[in-house]
């Protein structure tokens, strides 16, 4: 065992001290650069967080706003829908009324159609009798033509009462004591397919009789003949 009073052990006392003071001085050092490392890191930690924070701030910002304005769009269309469902009773009411009057329409273009296919067949019906009329008028015509001296004149008449074409039958060798002197009865044809006795000269007081049964007959030749035999009848009286 080395003696305290040995000159090498104060050497290496110091020398051991030295060595210590510098492992110290070192591992400060360390510490040292190890704490800068950590509060360059702990601000860059810092500052990157802030940033974070600040763009999530304004990321948070726009959706409040945009939230904002979301709310603002929602409550917008919940009002116009309540103002919706509020007009459907209104609106289903006038589609209703309009369906009905759809409907009414149609009924009236039935019945129109309808009417004009009787319209059709009554016009129809009236022509052929129009020309039953006619051939009955021929055939009167020539008879009386042919055997009791009748002449036939087409006149056009202008009056409310008889307006368009008619038909004058005249009738001559009625008086024994003038055989030229004409009897004549003016005739026409209704809308309606009836005759009309328009005139009469001399006047014969039973000529509504005698339309009325011609209305009945349809039978003109025997309509004229009684025609005759009143005019002949008045002349000889």
């Amino acid at each position: 065992m080395m003696s305290i009073t040995d000159p090498n052990m104060s050497n290496r006392f110091a020398s051991a001290m030295e060595e210590i003071h510098n492992k110290h001085l070192k591992a400060y050092a360390d510490i040292i650069d190890t704490t800068a490392e950590l509060s360059h890191s702990h601000r860059q930690f810092v500052k990157s967080a802030l940033d974070t924070c600040l763009r999530k701030c304004k990321d948070d910002e726009k959706l409040f706003e945009s939230l904002g304005e979301f709310k603002g769009d929602l409550e917008q269309k919940q009002m116009a829908l309540k103002e919706r469902q509020r007009t459907i009773p209104e609106t289903m009411s006038e589609v209703q009324h309009k369906e009905m009057q759809k409907e009414d329409i149609i009924q009236k273009i039935q019945k129109l159609k309808e009417d004009q296919i009787k319209r059709k067949e009554l016009i129809k019906s009236h022509n052929r009798a129009n020309k039953d009329r006619l051939r009955n008028l021929e055939k009167a015509s020539h008879v009386f033509q042919d055997h009791l001296g009748l002449e036939i004149r087409t006149v056009i008449y202008k009056t409310q009462l008889a307006k368009g074409k008619k038909l004058q039958f005249i009738f001559r060798n009625i008086s024994l004591s003038d055989p030229d002197s004409a009897c004549v009865i003016t005739m026409g044809i209704k809308e309606n397919g009836s005759y009309q006795i328009v005139s009469s000269n001399p006047v014969l007081e039973c000529l509504p009789t005698l339309e009325s049964r011609l209305q009945e007959t349809n039978n003109l030749p025997a309509f004229l003949a009684n025609v005759r035999k009143e005019f002949i009848s008045k002349a000889r009286s």
